[in-house]
C-alpha cells in the first residue's frame, strides 16, 4: 500500500525531496519539463493512463494529469520532535486540536513552512491525517514540515511543558490580545477545530489564552487563516524590523 499525491507542483516537490515515490501515472498528453527531468534523474517508473483511470485512483480532483504513488506518510513521535529541537533557540510548534478539514491542514503546513515554525502535532483520533489533498494544498510544504502524531493531546502538552515550552491557545472569547505576548520563548501554539475551537481541558492546561481582535460582522476565522495570522505575529515579534 501507499499514498497517492497529485498535481504538478506536489509531484515535482516530492521527486525533488523524497525518494519514496514508487511509480508515476500520467496521461499520454502530459508535458512538464521539470517533472520529466526529475523522473529521469530518480529513475522512477512511469505508467501511462487515461484521465478516467487516474480519476479512479484519486477521485474527481484537479490532478493536472499526473499522480504519484508514494510510501505511507511517516510521523514523528513527540519524543523525537522534542529531541530534534532540543538545541534550537526558542522553537515553535503548532498543535492542532481536532482539525478535520484536509484543506485547512494543507494550508497550515504551508504557513508553518513559510514562517519558519518547527513542527506540527496532531492527534491520532478525530483528526485529519496527511493525505493527497493535504499534500496538494500544502504546495510542497508537506515535504519540509515535521509532523508528530500523539494519542493524547493533553499528555503531549504536559510533556512539552516539562521540556520547557510555554503553551499559547487561541480562543475567540479570550480577554488577552495575541499581540500582547512576548513570543521569545519555546512556544507551542494550539489551534482548534473549525467547529468547536480548542477543547476546555487544553485551554485549562495552557499558559496563555489569547484572541485575534476582530472588528467586522463575523466573529470567527477559518482555522488555517487564524493559524497564519498567529505565525506571522510570532515571526514579527521575534524578528522586528530594524
Amino acid at each position: 500500500m501507499g499514498n497517492y499525491i497529485f498535481g504538478k507542483n506536489t509531484v515535482a516537490n516530492a521527486l525533488s525531496h523524497n525518494d519514496s515515490i514508487k511509480e508515476i501515472y500520467m496521461v499520454s498528453s502530459f508535458q512538464d519539463e521539470r517533472i520529466n527531468k526529475l523522473i529521469k534523474q530518480n529513475r522512477v517508473k512511469v505508467i501511462k493512463k487515461s484521465s478516467q483511470e487516474i480519476n479512479a485512483l484519486v477521485g474527481n480532483v484537479n490532478h493536472q494529469g499526473v499522480v504519484a504513488l508514494c510510501d505511507e506518510y511517516k510521523y514523528l513521535t513527540l519524543k523525537q520532535l522534542i529531541s530534534k529541537l532540543e538545541n534550537k533557540e526558542n522553537p515553535l510548534i503548532v498543535l492542532l486540536d481536532g482539525l478535520e478539514d484536509p484543506h485547512n491542514l494543507g494550508a497550515i503546513l504551508r504557513s508553518v513552512d513559510a514562517f519558519g515554525a518547527d513542527g506540527v502535532i496532531i492527534g491520532a483520533n478525530r483528526q485529519v491525517r496527511l493525505n493527497a489533498t493535504v499534500a496538494k494544498v500544502s504546495t510542497g510544504a508537506i515535504e519540509y514540515v515535521d509532523v508528530a502524531m500523539v494519542t493524547n493531546l493533553n499528555q503531549a502538552i504536559k510533556e512539552l511543558k516539562e521540556a520547557g515550552y510555554w503553551v499559547v491557545a487561541s480562543d475567540g472569547e479570550a480577554k488577552q490580545d495575541y499581540r500582547e505576548i512576548d513570543y521569545n520563548m519555546k512556544t507551542v501554539l494550539i489551534v482548534g477545530s473549525e467547529g468547536f475551537g480548542v477543547s476546555q481541558l487544553l485551554l485549562k492546561n495552557s499558559d496563555f489564552i489569547v484572541k485575534i481582535p476582530m472588528v467586522g460582522h463575523v466573529n470567527s476565522l477559518n482555522a488555517s487563516v487564524a493559524c497564519a495570522l498567529f505565525l506571522a505575529q510570532i515571526y514579527n515579534s521575534r524578528n522586528p524590523v530594524k
